[in-house]
């Protein structure tokens, strides 16, 4: 062989087969899509018959205690109608122990309980009748207690309408407790006064608290027992009515 010669080599048509296999990648396709469509068929017939089966050999679950009336012969005949009461039904009674019966014995005069003299039905209805008149001056049928307005005070927390509210004309300023002013601290006191008709607080109480135990409350209390007030106006008459309010104690130096 000499140096830079180039060697072809033929080769025969059939001698060897095409690159790839073309034909049986062909095959192969068509029978696998073959056999999907087998298997899914028979799946779904498996299926099929089972639930056919099922549902025809199933029956619907029937009731406890159902009676079933196929003619109009087997029904009952109807309840009278002059029947008004329940049929009674006899029910035996517990046996019950006879009650002893105690013996009487002898005490002692001392020991022995005074003669009480029981009231009859007749005689405590007269004497309930009695009582109502003596306290409403009528004949017992009914309480009406009416208190005037100018008298009456309205509980804690209670609303009462009016046309203006009351304004303070004498503000009393709290003392500053002497702890609480050592100490540095400052705080609010929200309290709730009732302000009568003239004017005049007639009772206070704390709402809110300033959350210290350094007696802002107490002072509070004090300063707003001692505050004047226009007292309050409904329908053009002075009433008494609840005012809340917040007392602030702070320090000037601050």
């Amino acid at each position: 062989m000499k140096s830079g010669s180039v060697i072809t080599l033929a080769h025969e048509p059939g001698s060897f087969a095409d690159y790839g296999a073309f034909e049986l990648k062909r095959g192969y396709q068509k029978n696998l899509g073959m056999a999907l469509v087998f298997a899914g068929a028979l799946h779904l017939i498996i299926i099929g018959g089972f639930l056919l089966i099922s549902s025809l050999s199933s029956k619907p679950p029937e009731a406890k205690g159902v009676v079933r009336i196929k003619t109009i012969a087997e029904l009952a005949p109807p309840p009278s109608v002059s029947q008004t009461e329940a049929p009674q039904v006899a029910v035996a009674s517990p046996a019950l122990a006879a009650p002893s019966v105690g013996i009487p014995k002898a005490v002692p005069d001392e020991e022995a309980p005074q003669d009480v003299t029981i009231a009859s039905q007749k005689e405590l209805s007269e004497i309930q009748d009695l009582s109502a008149k003596s306290i409403i001056g009528g004949g017992g049928d009914s309480i009406a207690i009416d208190i005037p307005m100018e008298e009456y005070m309205p509980a804690p927390g209670e609303f009462v309408p009016v046309d203006e509210q009351p304004v303070a004309l004498e503000y009393v300023k709290p003392e500053y407790p002497p702890m609480a002013r050592q100490a540095g601290f400052e705080g609010t006191v929200w309290v709730e006064a009732l302000v009568d008709k003239n004017g005049n607080v007639r009772d206070v109480r704390v709402v809110k608290s300033s959350g210290s135990s350094a007696g802002f409350e107490e002072a509070a209390i004090e300063a707003a027992k001692k505050t004047k007030w226009k007292p309050a106006i409904s329908n053009k008459q002075p009433v008494a009515v609840r005012v809340t309010y917040p007392v602030v104690f702070k320090l000037t130096g601050k």
